[in-house]
């Protein structure tokens, strides 16, 4: 087997505690990629964009987020593990210390009473961020064994505290960034709402794509010692 895979007894009576162990075991592959099954680092872990209303009204104030990457996704430990039974789905736990995201922002609208439109480079470190995962999967059989499947996975996301700043806009205009980051700094917890159906969709989506991308190439067989 690949050294990727930890594997673990079918009649282990913590085989739970080993299938939790095995999926820490990926740690340093995933943070370097795995080039033999074309799975790419997590670090960065990249998404696409994310549009933000922040106040209302007509002249309200949007941030568009692009180019996003996280650091220290890789950096994770699974507290929980509840496997599939009875098609019911399945649960896990996932917690990291810290994200630390950096993404190109554009804004319009007024903030505070200062028209912000303008755009530059968006900071953000997440600390104590769990997710607790829900999912489907199934299994079909292929040539070289049966294969595991995600067929849906939802994710919650729990930040416990969070920093926000910009910099690199406004031409470097000081009253605009240091409003801006003013802003950011006081509602960052309502930045963070705002981001959060989105941000959980879009992780829900690209930790699918990494989990069957791992499990299409490794049949369930190979998961265990017997």
């Amino acid at each position: 087997t690949a050294a990727y895979i930890k594997q673990c007894s079918r009649n282990d009576p913590k085989l739970v505690n080993c299938f939790m162990r095995a999926i820490e075991h990926l740690k340093p592959f995933l943070a370097d990629g795995i080039s033999a099954i074309q799975l790419p680092s997590v670090e960065p872990f990249k998404m696409d964009t994310l549009a933000l209303q922040l106040t209302e009204g007509p002249q309200g104030y949007k941030i568009t987020l692009k180019n996003m990457e996280a650091f220290g996704a890789s950096n994770f430990q699974v507290k929980s593990l509840k496997l599939s039974e009875n098609n019911e789905p399945f649960k896990a736990k996932i917690v990291m210390p810290k994200l630390k995201i950096e993404a190109k922002y554009t804004s319009s609208g007024v903030l505070l009473i200062l028209p912000a439109s303008g755009g530059g480079d968006f900071h953000a470190v997440f600390e104590g961020v769990s997710a607790d995962l829900t999912g489907k999967t199934s299994v079909h059989a292929a040539k070289g064994g049966n294969f595991l499947h995600i067929d849906a996975l939802s994710l919650v996301l729990d930040v416990k505290d969070v920093k926000m700043s910009i910099s690199g806009a406004f031409n470097n205009n000081r009253i605009l960034l240091e409003a801006t980051n003013l802003f950011l700094r006081e509602n960052s917890q309502i930045v963070l709402e705002a981001m959060q159906a989105q941000l959980q969709k879009k992780l829900a989506s690209e930790f699918g794509k990494l989990a069957n991308q791992l499990l299409k190439n490794v049949p369930i067989e190979q998961f265990y010692l017997d």
